[in-house]
C-alpha cells in the first residue's frame, strides 16, 4: 500500500519517537507532553503517523477535560454524539461507561458512526477507570483486509453501496414509538463498501456490523453472505493490533481505515473512557476495477 512522499517527509521530521507494534498497524509515540500545546511540525508528524500506522497510543498522558479537547482540535472541528447528555459541561466529550449493567453491550468490530452522511476522521480515546486486568481494545486494518480479499470478491463489491442505520446499534436505547422521528433525524445513510481513503488513496472494507443492515443492488441471500464475509475479515489476527489500558494511556484511530473492539472481560467491575472525535468527509465511490 503506497504512502505519499509529502507524508512520509513529515514522518521522517517528527520530533518524536514512534515504536510499531505490527508491520500494517498501531504504534507508540513517545517523547511528547499532550497537556501542552503541540508545534505544527509535532501535528504534522501525528497525522502522518496516524495515516501510516492507522491508530497510535501514547502512555502517561493525564490529560484534563479541556487539554483532552484541545488536542483534538489540532486536527479538525470536533463533532458531538447524539448521545451526549445535553447539560454536559464539555459537549465534545463522549463518556463510555461499562460495567455490571451495560456487560457486553461494545463488543463487535465497527467503525464510529458510520450512520452519519459524513462519518468521523477519527477519534481519541483516554482511560478514565479501568479495571485492575482485562478491558483491551483491539484495532483491526481494513486496508490489509482489503488487500487479502479473493479476487472474485473484489470485483464484485466495488462499486457498491451499503445502508448504514442508526437505529442498529442505538434503537434499544430508543423508545419504539420514537424512532420514526429518530430515522428522521439521522435517516439512513448509503456509503461505499469499498471505502477509498481520501488522503492515502488506499482502499479498505467499509461495512460493519455495528450500523450496516444490507448492501445495495444485490439479492438479499448476496448481501447476507457479503456483509457475514466482509465483516469476519476485521477478526483476522493477522490485521490486527491490541492495546493494554494503563492509567494515562491515550489511543487515537483513523476511523476511516480501521474498525476497532473493545472486549468485555473484566465484569462485574468498571470501565470507564473519555473520547473526542474529529469530524471527517463523506465517503466517496471509486468504481475502477
Amino acid at each position: 500500500m503506497a504512502f505519499a512522499e509529502g507524508l512520509q517527509s513529515a514522518l521522517d521530521d517528527a520530533p518524536f519517537d514512534i515504536a510499531p507494534q505490527t508491520p500494517n498497524i498501531g504504534a507508540f509515540i513517545t517523547g511528547l507532553d499532550l497537556r501542552v500545546e503541540q508545534s505544527d511540525a509535532v501535528i504534522a508528524g501525528l497525522r502522518a503517523a496516524l495515516l501510516r500506522w492507522k491508530v497510535i497510543f501514547f502512555r502517561d498522558q493525564h490529560l484534563t477535560p479541556d487539554q483532552h479537547i484541545a488536542f483534538g482540535k489540532r486536527f479538525g472541528p470536533l463533532e458531538i454524539h447524539p448521545l451526549t447528555p445535553t447539560d454536559q459541561a464539555n459537549p465534545e466529550i463522549l463518556r463510555i461507561i461499562h460495567d455490571e449493567n451495560h456487560k457486553g453491550s461494545e463488543n463487535a468490530f465497527h467503525s464510529d458512526v458510520t450512520w452519519r452522511p459524513e462519518p468521523s476522521l477519527g477519534s481519541i480515546l483516554r482511560a478514565e477507570q479501568l479495571p485492575e486486568v482485562g478491558g483491551d481494545t483491539l484495532w483491526a486494518d481494513m486496508e490489509a483486509a482489503y488487500e487479502g480479499l479473493p479476487a472474485p470478491i473484489k470485483e464484485k463489491i466495488i462499486g457498491l453501496k451499503a445502508e448504514h442505520n442508526f437505529l442498529r446499534a442505538f434503537g434499544h436505547l430508543i423508545d419504539e414509538s420514537e424512532h420514526e422521528a429518530t430515522i428522521k433525524k439521522h435517516p439512513k445513510q448509503y456509503h461505499p463498501v469499498v471505502r477509498t481513503h481520501p488522503e492515502t488513496g488506499n482502499r479498505s472494507i467499509y461495512v460493519n456490523v455495528g450500523f450496516t443492515d444490507r448492501i445495495m443492488d444485490v439479492t438479499k441471500e448476496e448481501s447476507d453472505f457479503l456483509l457475514e464475509f466482509l465483516e469476519r475479515t476485521a477478526h483476522t489476527p493477522e490485521y490486527q493490533v491490541r492495546l493494554k489500558w494503563q492509567p494515562g494511556t491515550i489511543a487515537f484511530w483513523d476511523n476511516r481505515s480501521t474498525q476497532h473492539y473493545a472486549v468485555s472481560d473484566y465484569f462485574p467491575h468498571r470501565r470507564v473512557m473519555e473520547r473526542v472525535t474529529v469530524a471527517g468527509d463523506k465517503p466517496f465511490f471509486d468504481e475502477s476495477a
